[in-house]
């Protein structure tokens, strides 16, 4: 987006000079490095009054920040077209050259702490991991040690004693992600600017979906190895395509299409947006559906596992 504020002519004519000022905004949440990695601005938004001076004309470049290769182009070429009118004007007017300046400065994570982009994605991998353990070896250690059949002639229906193996592993990862959610904001110094609600509901559609998932781990496992084993195949593709440390934009098409049926993909945009940018439900409502369907068909593919194993 190229902004031309209001007073860009009479700064050029009423100075008799040309002085460009051009304020380049990039994504929300960079590394250290300065590239950024994430969803950035997508509508104008004014440059702040330290920018401004009264004998400065000034144009404001906005880049999204989510490929960072193509914004840093893009952002290269509108310094040497602001170099360029410099020039020219200079040339066609008359008066004093001044030095055209590039300020970039990023949107949501200003000082480009790499620690406020990977903390909230930490919320994500430890909660997902602890609950992916605790769910996928309840029902094959129960088969393993052989206690599994002394379930059986309990009175309960299988509905409720899968509810009994999911409840204990939705408990701790809430607890852990409430813990880790603590230490990100009290001990990193991240900022949690959008609502606790906004965040624990999201929150908690991911613990249904991985919960689901991990019975349904679970009730194919026969053994504690299996069920072990059966975890990591699922956390190290879900890892890596969930954008967490590449983005997903950055990815092969048909890779991307495999990121839809991935729920940590939604919940790292829910858990960095609620913390950088301060989104409320409105927003992520696009993010939160596909959790709820996830969990859906996954818990429910585990109730029917579940029920066919122990038939």
């Amino acid at each position: 987006v190229l902004r031309i504020g209001q007073g860009f002519e009479r700064a050029l004519t009423l100075r008799g000079g040309v002085g460009q000022l051009a304020a380049a905004d990039a994504g929300s949440a960079g590394d250290s490095s300065g590239s950024t990695t994430t969803a950035a601005a997508t509508s104008t938004i004014p440059a702040p009054a330290s920018f401004v001076a009264p004998s400065q004309a000034v144009v404001q470049a906005i880049a999204d920040g989510r490929n960072s290769n193509t914004a840093g182009l893009a952002l290269n070429y509108m310094a040497s077209i602001v170099d360029d009118f410099g020039a020219r004007y200079v040339a066609a007017h008359g008066g004093q050259p001044r030095p055209s300046v590039l300020l970039t400065r990023a949107w949501h994570n200003p000082n480009l702490l790499s620690r406020w982009f990977f903390v909230p994605g930490i919320v994500v991998m430890v909660t997902m991991v602890v609950t992916l353990i605790i769910t996928a070896l309840s029902v094959a250690r129960e088969r393993e040690q052989g206690t599994f059949d002394q379930m059986l002639v309990t009175p309960y229906r299988p509905t409720e004693m899968l509810i009994g193996k999911a409840a204990p592993g939705f408990l701790v990862g809430l607890f852990e992600a409430s813990l880790i959610v603590a230490m990100a904001v009290f001990w990193f110094g991240v900022p949690l600017r959008g609502s606790l609600l906004t965040l624990y509901v999201g929150l908690v559609l991911f613990l249904f979906s991985v919960v689901g998932i991990g019975l349904m781990i679970s009730s194919l496992s026969v053994t504690m190895q299996q069920g072990l084993l059966g975890m990591f195949l699922f956390t190290m593709p879900a890892a890596i395509l969930s954008g967490f440390a590449t983005p997903i934009a950055n990815m092969a098409e048909p890779v991307q299409w495999l990121t839809l049926v991935n729920p940590m993909r939604y919940i790292l945009i829910v858990v960095r947006g609620v913390f950088l940018e301060g989104a409320d439900l409105t927003l992520l409502a696009p993010q939160l559906w596909p959790l709820a369907l996830i969990g859906a068909v996954c818990m429910a593919a585990a109730g029917w596992l579940f029920r066919h194993r122990i038939q």
